[in-house]
């Protein structure tokens, strides 16, 4: 087969590379059109009861999402000319285009009773018409003496104020939303500079169109590092500008082709999809270093050009597929989980990684077969001194030093499961942020004025209609919002407990001491006044009850915390809220966007630990595919399973928690460490034909021929994926540097352990079965006719 192809791409090369050139062209086109991700990622399943009752929960209240917080400490925020230049920036941001309202202390109401109507009706909580200090000074004491709007939008203590921005839903869509926070951002910079305050801002919209922002600055400043390193390493090696510039050629259309894929199947730039192109450098880039490397190693020999370059087609051709095929398995089992954002990202970069190696094979050979014969500087780079001597260290040690070399290896298995049980796992909202940025400063001033930005709601459901119209129900849910009030992750929170109190208070004149639930006997005349109540962006009945009155609504503020902490947060809750309402009569559901988000990240790690083991089995089978032989299936996995577990052992040493940007490092590295394994068990394969079966001489040439790529190799994927370590994202960080470490790991485990446990069970390993795999590869000291290539169907 490899024969063929080699012909047809030889012999039909100038249309091959015009329908190369056309077809990315076109992808070029397409690649314009690739959007940013401005939503939270989609991670819980449809199926999940969370993301049910959070869709139920905005069918009856709305999606509160939407809102973007600005807050400032102003102790002079009462200060008439200071409140109208609050009152102004209010104003000013409403009537931006896209904005729904703003609302700050300036639109809260004071509700007063109209004994003509017998209704409630609520009015400004000072006359807008006021310029007297002293009378605004009364109207303040009133306002904050009332305990329905204690610390909503104030904080007394601390005298911090927040300015509440909805915006539509539609606009958050599109692009056009960066410059509407912009916009906004610029109003409020205005304010700051004329008071000379500082503003925080916060909000998902906000923590969304930052991120977002900062994800398209670092995609293009990822791709631009991981070709100059790249390129870099590769003329260092080959000491070549031609073969540099093939190579980045080629990741060049595999960067064009991965942005045009996702514009094709409609997917977005997410932080996750962002790594996605430099991935395809770091890893198209060993492609290349196997082809040219192999190309001068049979032009050295023979310096026949055309002979050289077909040969490269026949013999590197068949072993770089299957290892291309174990990187891609490594991301393509993020396709069998259950998260859209995973699945999306599993397709994308499994897919490129195929396409990448594809026009490697193509490209390569084709440029080369235009370029003239290599000189002799050209080929120099397989006699580097420093190479050589590196390859003979690792032959002494591994015919010399087994015994040292296990007990390093037993030393580290140790380290590593002790390390393993360190491990914590997390997943908060500002996990990945630098700890010294605006951003997160912004969201900790929230979090220590307001207890936090995200949003937590409890709905209590009756299961009948007008079931809140009883106040043995409402004296429940007060009950349980004195528990939600005793944990300090929570703000103060609110419903219609609050809402019949005030209502109470408002009939007996404002008198804050009658802020109490009524008796039944006022409960009647109570909430007839109130029904008659407009609604009022602050103020309303019909904020904490759905339209049947059957729902309740206890709305709340959360702090940045993690899943574990939420989880031991719900253990003692949840028997709480069982002993105040009998779940036969009532449902407590616990909903809200911090919920989502904290359970969405559970069930991604969860996921994620899945698809480790999912790629672990399909590449265990694979291995089995390719050397019929369980023993050395088992044999291939050990020096790839051991820098997983010391990377996890960093991980809990240096405390480095278990959370989804993490728990990628193993797959992803899993699957590439694995393609070193390949090539020195089919190199071994080969030597072992080649030299009837002596197996300690088939190791050290095995060793002295890999070893040499498999170092280039690495030290193009160490520096490529240690470039994350410039991302302003922890998370990125972390996996850049995480796979950067198991990548070195795992090439010392393949050029001194594998070939140590070969020749200590070369017996026990080298069995009939291995000597006859399922799938033939090609040896790469003999020319095979096609006759001669073969897949044999039977397992032995």
């Amino acid at each position: 087969m490899w024969v063929v192809i080699s012909r047809i791409i030889l012999r039909f090369r100038l249309a091959i590379l015009l329908s190369v050139i056309l077809s990315t062209t076109f992808m070029l086109y397409q690649a314009n059109s690739v959007k940013l991700s401005y939503q939270m990622a989609n991670i819980l399943p449809k199926t999940s009861t969370v993301f049910h009752d959070y869709e139920n929960f905005k069918n009856n209240f709305g999606d509160n999402k939407n809102a973007m917080v600005i807050g400032v400490i102003n102790p002079n925020l009462f200060n008439i000319e200071q409140y109208r230049a609050w009152q102004n920036l209010s104003k000013e941001i409403s009537q931006i285009s896209g904005i729904k309202n703003a609302t700050s202390i300036e639109n809260l109401s004071l509700l007063v009773k109209d004994t003509i109507s017998k209704s409630f009706k609520a009015t400004n909580w000072y006359n807008s018409d006021l310029t007297s200090q002293e009378e605004f000074d009364k109207s303040v004491a009133n306002l904050l003496n009332q305990p329905f709007y204690k610390d909503l939008f104030y904080n007394e203590k601390s005298k911090a104020t927040i300015l509440v921005v909805s915006i539509n839903h539609e606009i958050l869509k599109t692009k056009e939303r960066e410059e509407l926070i912009r916009l906004i951002h610029l109003k409020g910079e205005e304010y700051a500079k004329r008071q000379n305050l500082e503003l925080h801002y916060s909000g998902l919209p906000y923590i969304r169109t930052v991120d977002s922002i900062q994800i398209r600055k670092e995609i293009t400043l990822f791709i631009i590092l991981t070709l100059l390193i790249t390129s870099f390493i590769l003329f260092l090696f080959f000491r070549s500008i031609r073969a540099t510039l093939i190579s980045m050629f080629v990741v060049v259309i595999g960067v064009i082709w991965s942005f045009g894929t996702m514009s094709l199947l409609g997917y977005e730039i997410s932080i996750l999809m962002a790594l996605v192109p430099p991935v395809i450098v770091v890893i198209g880039i060993p492609n290349c270093i196997f082809l040219l490397n192999k190309f001068h190693n049979e032009f050295k020999g023979h310096r026949n050009k055309i002979k050289a370059i077909s040969r490269i087609i026949n013999k590197v051709g068949n072993i770089t597929l299957l290892t291309n095929l174990s990187t891609a398995s490594g991301f393509a089992a993020f396709i069998l989980t259950k998260s859209q954002t995973l699945k999306e990202f599993g397709v994308i970069a499994s897919m490129n990684i195929i396409l990448i190696f594809l026009f490697s094979l193509i490209i390569i050979p084709i440029a080369l077969s235009y370029f003239p014969p290599p000189k002799r500087k050209h080929t120099q780079h397989l006699d580097k001194k420093w190479v050589n001597a590196s390859v003979v260290t690792l032959v002494k040690l591994v015919q010399y030093k087994r015994t040292q070399i296990y007990i390093v290896t037993l030393a580290i298995v140790i380290l590593g499961i002790f390390g393993i049980f360190k491990v914590k796992t997390t997943g908060n909202l500002t996990d990945d942020l630098p700890k010294d940025g605006v951003l997160y400063k912004d969201i900790k001033f929230f979090e220590q004025n307001f207890s936090g930005v995200m949003s937590c709601e409890v709905l209590v459901d009756t299961k009948k209609k007008n079931g809140l119209m009883k106040i043995s129900v409402i004296k429940k849910i007060e009950q349980l919002q004195l528990v939600l009030d005793s944990f300090p992750e929570f703000s103060r929170a609110i419903s219609i407990v609050d809402f019949t109190k005030y209502a109470k208070q408002t009939f007996y004149n404002g008198d804050t001491s009658f802020y109490t639930l009524p008796n039944s006997q006022e409960k009647s005349w109570i909430f007839s006044y109130a029904n008659n109540l407009q609604n009022d962006n602050v103020l309303s009945k019909n904020i904490f009850t759905d339209s049947l009155n059957q729902v309740a609504r206890i709305s709340m503020r959360m702090s940045d915390i993690s899943t574990p902490k939420l989880d031991s947060i719900m253990e003692i809750l949840q028997p709480k809220i069982d002993k105040i309402f009998d779940s036969e009569k009532y449902k407590v559901t616990i909903t809200g966007a911090s919920i989502v988000f904290l359970n969405g990240t559970k069930y991604l790690v969860r996921n994620l630990f899945t698809s480790l083991f999912l790629v672990i089995i399909l590449i265990a089978i694979f291995m089995a595919w390719m050397f019929n032989s369980f023993r050395m299936v088992v044999v291939s996995l050990i020096p790839n399973l051991i820098p997983l577990l010391l990377t996890a052992a960093i991980m809990g040493y240096f405390n480095i928690a278990i959370k989804p940007s993490t728990i990628l490092v193993f797959s992803i590295a899993f699957g590439i460490s694995v393609d070193d394994t390949i090539h020195f068990l089919a190199k071994y394969r080969q030597e072992l034909i080649a030299r009837k079966w002596n197996i300690k001489r088939s190791v050290i040439a095995a060793l002295k021929e890999t070893g040499v790529s498999m170092i280039y190799t690495s030290v193009v994927l160490f520096c490529g994926f240690f470039i994350f370590i410039a991302s302003e994202f922890g998370g990125t960080v972390a996996l850049g540097l995480l796979v950067s470490i198991t990548l070195l790991i795992a090439m010392l485990a393949n050029l001194l352990l594998l070939p140590a446990l070969l020749l200590t069970l070369e017996r026990v390993i080298t069995t009939e079965a291995f000597k006859e795999p399922l799938l033939d590869i090609f040896d790469e000291e003999e020319d095979i006719e096609l006759t001669q290539i073969k897949v044999k169907r039977k397992m032995t």
